[in-house]
């Protein structure tokens, strides 16, 4: 993750502060209640949460058939070969820990303070969100024993199942609390999510719930997140009780091209994939290229997302969208012969950082019609708007009604996991290969995620061609991040060895 994220995290702390709405500016510490009031700290920990998902996560983007490296750079052990420690990709540990306990912070504080309960409950709601992340990586993880130092030194692990058990009270209860308190102060401006609209955070947390159903209703039928899915936004507020193509989860709390103390204030996005306050292009700009696989997919597919996809190469193959395959060691083309990302995904430098897209939540609703879990409208009408979210999103057209009008061309087509009526022989495998998609650039380990929960899209195997991959597909779950091992291994003991290959998190397929 970035520095300044880095900086605004330590000591499990979020150094946030400013004047009126200066969201970015990184003076004070939100955790000492005589310098910053909870507008601050929400703010803040709203702030970190989507750079955690926007700024991480690259591998799954690769291991997904999104990205593969540049040829300009030494193959990746880690990356392309699977050869993975227990300190590779595990930084997101900290920072999901690091932010909960804001998030925590900001839970106690708040519901200790009358008439605050509006900023409890988007602090439950957000714990909820960051934990499904670790539970979804790491599987057992510290949860109940979890943000009490001065007591609990070394916290036991909870088993992931209880703990997706217990977010979904959780998110009960955060949405019972908004519509108890409906004089509660309000969060407004300092709410960078939904800017204080409180019913919109109730069709978050239902998001959340259906998200959580369906991670695992194949592996853990009659599962208790699946129940009170139905539940619905208080009275006066508008429906539906999801979020769908009329809504995103997605923050801005004022990104700029500029720096605040050093640091950057740039989206998350593009300071991580595209370019730095000096207008020169990132690591991730430069490193991460096209993959095969996925450009195969959406030229197979007559996708014109393509194009806002992937930008075109430039080298001595000509004007094209090219990529490489992942794990390729011999024949791999240089960045002037590949394409890096797209002008739909690098918008602006103030885009704003996605949480959960309009178009994930409607492919969710669209599984959901599938497995009973949403009871009014259509399968195919919540696909459909999914596709369209997406075309819009990635600007495909010169503007959203001409990206509207591209997806309803789209998906006429009569080609399986594209048109609704050619997919009829499996409308899952259609929904997932369309949310797959959609879910490009901004998503990678929800993408990564439903590879793993349904086996679609169907990826290469080898998922690597690299001779020296250790595996033909990639890791199903991560390790233990070392910091752990050496803090706390008593209890990371009784976890028992950890196989990436083979330990399954709770809602996984067995391999």
């Amino acid at each position: 993750m970035k520095k300044y994220i880095l900086i605004i995290a330590m000591f499990f702390t979020i150094g946030i502060s400013g004047c009126k709405k200066d969201f970015l500016s990184l003076e004070v510490n939100p955790n000492q209640p005589s310098v910053s009031p909870p507008q601050l700290t929400l703010s803040g920990a709203l702030v970190v949460a989507a750079a955690i998902v926007n700024e991480n996560y690259s591998e799954y983007g690769c291991w997904v058939g999104y990205w593969t490296p540049s040829g300009n750079y030494v193959p990746n052990g880690s990356l392309q070969q699977f050869q993975i420690t227990n300190t590779a990709y595990t930084g997101v540990w900290t920072s999901l820990y690091q932010n909960l306990t804001n998030f925590n912070n900001l839970q106690k504080s708040s519901a200790a303070t009358a008439g605050m309960g509006n900023f409890q409950a988007i602090a439950m709601i957000m714990k909820a969100f960051d934990f499904e992340q670790l539970v979804d990586q790491f599987g057992d993880v510290p949860y109940s024993q979890a943000f009490q130092p001065s007591s609990i030194l070394f916290p036991a692990y909870d088993k992931q199942q209880a703990i997706y058990n217990d977010l979904v009270k959780q998110l009960d209860a955060a949405i019972n609390l908004i519509k108890a308190n409906p004089s509660a102060t309000n969060p407004g401006a300092s709410d960078v999510v939904f800017g204080g609209v409180m019913a919109n955070w109730q069709r978050f947390a239902n998001t959340l719930k259906l998200r959580i159903a369906i991670r695992q209703s194949t592996q853990v039928p009659g599962n208790t997140a699946s129940t009170d899915l139905a539940s619905t936004v208080g009275p006066g507020y508008p429906v539906p009780a999801y979020l769908d193509d009329t809504q995103d989860a997605e923050v801005n709390p004022g990104y700029s091209q500029s720096l605040s103390f050093g640091n950057s204030q740039e989206s998350p996005f593009w300071a991580e994939y595209g370019y730095d306050t000096n207008g020169n292009p990132t690591f991730g700009n430069v490193y991460y290229r096209g993959n095969n696989f996925f450009i195969n997919t959406l030229n197979n597919f007559n996708d014109p997302r393509i194009n806002a996809i992937y930008t075109p190469t430039t080298g001595s193959n000509g004007t094209e969208i090219l990529g490489n395959t992942f794990g390729d060691v011999i024949t791999t083309q240089s960045n002037p012969n590949t394409s890096a990302p797209g002008p739909g995904l690098l918008q602006s430098v103030s885009q704003s950082a996605v949480l959960i897209s309009s178009a994930e939540a409607c492919f969710l609703l669209s599984e959901g019609v599938l497995d009973g879990y949403i009871t009014s409208g259509t399968a195919k009408d919540y696909y459909q708007r999914g596709i369209t979210a997406s075309f819009v999103r990635l600007n495909t057209g010169a503007t959203a009604a001409a990206s509207a009008a591209l997806a309803v061309t789209y998906y006429g087509q009569e080609i399986k996991n594209v048109g609704w009526a050619s997919s009829s022989a499996n409308y899952r495998e259609a929904i997932i290969y369309q949310k797959w998609i959609a879910l490009v650039g901004y998503s990678n380990l929800e993408a990564y995620l439903e590879f793993q929960r349904t086996g679609f899209p169907i990826l290469p195997s080898p998922i690597s061609i690299d001779p020296a991959a250790v595996s033909t597909f990639a890791p199903i779950r991560q390790y233990y991040p070392l910091s752990e091992l050496t803090s706390n291994p008593n209890n990371v003991a009784k976890e028992g060895t950890i196989n990436i290959f083979t330990t399954n998190i709770f809602w996984e397929p067995k391999k």
